[in-house]
């Protein structure tokens, strides 16, 4: 489960952390226990990215319904596509 603090963490600064956690374990060196509370996080701060992600995915679906609405309203019969001519 996601903690507050990670909930609190804008994308980039997610994005950042797993970048890192992802390098730390690719570079090996690391023992069990530590590698796994590293995938552990690198899984957590991968749901705090999608999180974001998705949110900035519903902004723009949602500017793009409305920017829809407003030409449909705009060509008079509300499908949303300009009449040619």
């Amino acid at each position: 489960m996601t903690s507050k603090v990670d909930e609190a963490l804008g994308y980039e600064q997610a994005r950042d952390e797993l970048i890192e956690v992802v390098r730390r374990l690719e570079a090996g060196g690391t023992t069990l226990e530590e590698s796994l509370a590293l995938w552990e996080r690198g899984e957590e701060l991968a749901k705090v990215c999608r999180r974001w992600l998705e949110g900035a995915r519903a902004r723009l679906d949602a500017a793009l319904a409305e920017e829809e609405s407003e030409r449909g309203d705009e060509d008079g019969n509300g499908d949303g596509v300009r009449d040619s001519g």
